[in-house]
């Protein structure tokens, strides 16, 4: 008789059990936002630029400013290299005295434009936003120069090196703003000019403040995962 009540009373519980299952909301699966990994650099740019110019001597410098393109791609979290290339219009020029030249005076010298092609290698800090970078390579420009008798100009070829730091803010992802210094080295290839004597080389520095666009191509979507 005993049996019987335990077993009458097991199978009461058991279909209470499944009955207040039935009720129960079914669980669907929901959707997480998992972010997209931290910025990277990987990419081409187009931007701007403008600065100041200035040579050895004093009474040589002027403005610049022009545009560049370039490619990044980072290596590691920590490691970014690239290839940028930009030209610049100048007036870069000898202010002392105008462009005249006197036979025992210095030859007054003008850059009216040049332009660079480089490779650069950086380190990226604070979560990737900082880019602390140096590099060097190709440049040209166009340079006037006094003789004794005429003036001349011609496209000189050379070299150019130095570095810079890119920062580019979470508030505006596809921009960065950078500050820029080079040394320029340009040397002249033959003349035209009468008299006009051995020319020496070219030499300037520029500082130069630019920001650049970042179209982000092979930058990671974020991703919607099932769970």
């Amino acid at each position: 008789m005993k049996q019987r009540i335990s077993a009458l009373a097991l199978a009461t519980v058991l279909a209470t059990g499944s009955a207040n299952a039935a009720d129960l909301p079914s669980r669907k699966a929901s959707l997480a936002y998992i972010p997209p990994p931290a910025f990277s650099w990987t990419g081409p740019y187009v931007g701007l630029n403008a600065g100041y110019g200035f040579g050895q001597r004093s009474d040589f410098n002027g403005f610049v400013g022009g545009g560049q393109v370039g490619f990044n791609y980072q290596l590691t979290p920590l490691l970014v290299a690239g290839l940028e290339t930009d030209f610049q219009g100048a007036d870069i020029s000898t202010r002392n005295g105008g462009f005249n030249v006197s036979i025992f005076g210095v030859r007054p010298t003008k850059v009216e434009w040049f332009g660079t092609v480089r490779g650069r290698a950086g380190i990226a800090l604070f979560n990737s936003r900082l880019l602390v970078y140096g590099g060097g390579g190709f440049a040209y420009g166009r340079v006037k120069q006094a003789g004794l008798f005429n003036e001349y100009g011609d496209t000189q070829t050379g070299w150019t090196a130095g570095g810079g730091g890119e920062w580019a803010p979470a508030a505006f992802p596809r921009w960065s703003a950078k500050v820029e210094y080079l040394y320029t080295s340009l040397s002249n290839n033959g003349g035209n000019a009468f008299f006009a004597g051995n020319r020496e080389e070219t030499r300037f520095h520029t500082v130069r403040a630019g920001v650049n666009y970042h179209f982000n191509l092979f930058a990671p979507a974020p991703i919607l995962a099932r769970f």
